[in-house]
């Protein structure tokens, strides 16, 4: 069987001769007559066997012969799941349709969306996108969907699981009903085959191998080890064998303290991640492409269709949670029909993730013998302690304590300034308010408090008063309480509390109770005949 007797034509023919491609691998055999002929595509291969090309050279050759001509539309859509997945589709669409007359274009976050923008006006025939990023675009009404005659869901059982299912949801919604859809992964569940026949339409299903299962020529071994002794072992690994190695990692924060680690022992390493931006991600994974940098750590970003030449071995240092996740990982090695090595490191936390991959992939992974490796710390480099993410603080000065956001040190400080239960402002006014208040209300107007305040009043004990309602018959103690004292010949400025006219003896007083009471103010001879003769004048006879 040759690329000629798949039906394609003599451009596309030609441009695969340039790539030294000669026979098509078994999943391009029977996917490019089936997708040709206009059905719905499910298929279903190992990594490596050129799934691709599978869709790419039967998706240029439907197209070919006529161009779009309205302005931010696309007449086939292709989403992945990733911003490096993305571009290298690009790529192979470039390579092999250099001799169509064709546009297209790739779209994803992470970079500057007006390019894209201004891209998209000039319309294109073929859309390779991020759902994300495009879902950005399709609000900012930069792009439409009613040109969409061809979709295209590259690792499709990830584009359909938890993580990319609400963005799929909706930009299905804004797709024309009547469309020819193909999906390509090298692993489909039972639960996401299910989902994906409600998209497509009596679709084809193509399986090429044993459903979920690795390449033969890859060697699988396993390292059974400690959790502390992971990171000496990785190294040992890397400084036996100088080949360029792919390390996969659970999180982003142990990618990048191994890649301090490796560096520390001498071994060149890159990072990439999501949290990386778009630059050191290309800028890392160019570096590792290039032979610039023997190790490239990352997450199961890199895990998906990612394309690396002669790429002789793939380390788990963290097995997946997903098993179908370690069948992309160690796909990365092991393509177009070269060998490979996968090297696992698992350690007795990790008893579960190994039964869930051997069930998946239906074998036992052999185990081997670290014994061969000198597991001796490098001289001049630190033991690797696996970092943990400090806490998230609080916003603000600290934990939310009382009113007003306050911390529970701020609540704390104005509670031990509060002398009593009763609680109140008194500043500006001169009387108490504490009495008559419950302890709990009392309690939080003490927290609301700020520390230049004066401290809060004990309960006053009730006194007698005569008839006119004066305390002992002495109207000069009752205005005192309302802050109505006589003028002072002895001081004529208020204090700093801004109550009567003997401030600051006043203060004095009060501050010195040690029963909570307040002490009577001090009271000029001269005041109180004063007060005597206006209140003989204003009293009315009774």
């Amino acid at each position: 069987m040759t690329f000629a007797n798949l039906g394609l034509s003599d451009s596309l023919l030609s441009a695969v001769e340039k790539t030294g491609y000669t026979k098509p691998t078994p999943i391009q055999e029977k996917a490019i007559p089936v997708i040709l002929g206009g059905q719905d595509v499910m298929a279903a291969a190992q990594t490596g066997t050129g799934k691709t090309a599978g869709f790419t050279l039967p998706l240029l050759q439907l197209l070919s012969g006529e161009t779009n001509k309205k302005p931010d539309t696309m007449r086939a859509l292709v989403l992945t799941p990733t911003r490096e997945l993305a571009a290298q589709i690009q790529d192979s669409i470039e390579t092999y349709g250099t001799n169509e007359n064709l546009r297209s274009g790739v779209v994803f976050g992470g970079v500057n969306i007006n390019p894209q923008k201004t891209m998209l006006r000039k319309s294109l025939d073929i859309l390779v996108a991020t759902p994300g990023r495009l879902l950005d675009l399709h609000q900012q009404r930069s792009v439409h969907f009613d040109k969409v005659d061809i979709l295209i869901l590259d690792e499709a059982d990830r584009m359909l699981d938890m993580g990319f299912i609400r963005d799929i949801r909706k930009i299905l919604a804004l797709l024309p009903k009547k469309r020819q859809n193909l999906m390509f992964s090298a692993t489909f569940s039972d639960d996401i085959r299910k989902l994906a026949k409600t998209i497509c339409h009596q679709p084809v299903e193509i399986d090429v191998a044993p459903r979920n299962s690795t390449v033969e020529i890859i060697t699988q071994r396993m390292y059974q080890v400690e959790k502390q002794q992971k990171a000496q072992l990785l190294s040992a690994i890397l400084r036996s064998n100088t080949a360029q190695t792919l390390v996969f990692s659970r999180t982003k924060h142990g990618a990048n303290n191994l890649v301090k680690k490796l560096s520390k022992d001498g071994i060149t390493a890159a990072a990439i991640h999501g949290n990386k931006s778009q630059a050191q991600r290309t800028k890392a994974l160019d570096s590792f492409k290039q032979d610039s940098i023997q190790v490239l750590v990352a997450t199961d970003i890199a895990a998906r269709g990612i394309d690396i030449h002669q790429l002789e071995s793939v380390i788990n240092f963290d097995l997946p949670h997903v098993p179908e996740d370690y069948v992309h990982r160690i796909g990365r090695t092991g393509r177009a029909g070269a060998g490979g090595l996968a090297i696992s490191l698992v350690s007795s936390d990790e008893r579960k993730q190994l039964r869930d991959i051997e069930r998946l992939i239906k074998k036992p992974i052999p185990k081997a013998d670290m014994k061969e490796f000198d597991l001796t710390p490098v001289a001049g480099a630190e033991d690797f302690v696996e970092e943990v993410r400090p806490p998230r603080q609080p916003r603000g000065n600290g934990a939310r304590g009382g009113r007003n956001g306050r911390s529970a040190e701020g609540g704390a400080a104005n509670s031990r300034r509060s002398s009593g239960t009763a609680a109140g402002d008194a500043r500006g006014r001169g009387r108490s308010q504490g009495a008559g208040q419950s302890p709990g209300r009392a309690q939080t107007q003490a927290q609301t408090q700020t520390q230049n305040r004066r401290p809060n009043r004990a309960k006053a004990k009730p006194v007698p008063r005569d008839e006119n309602g004066d305390r002992d018959g002495n109207r000069i103690d009752a205005d005192d309480n309302r802050g109505n004292r006589a003028p002072s010949h002895a001081a004529n400025s208020r204090s700093a509390g801004g109550r009567g006219a003997n401030g600051t003896a006043t203060t004095r007083s009060r501050r010195q109770g040690t029963s909570g009471q307040r002490a009577a103010p001090a009271k000029s001879e001269s005041g109180g005949s004063l007060w005597q003769t206006i209140r003989e004048k204003v009293r009315p006879t009774r």
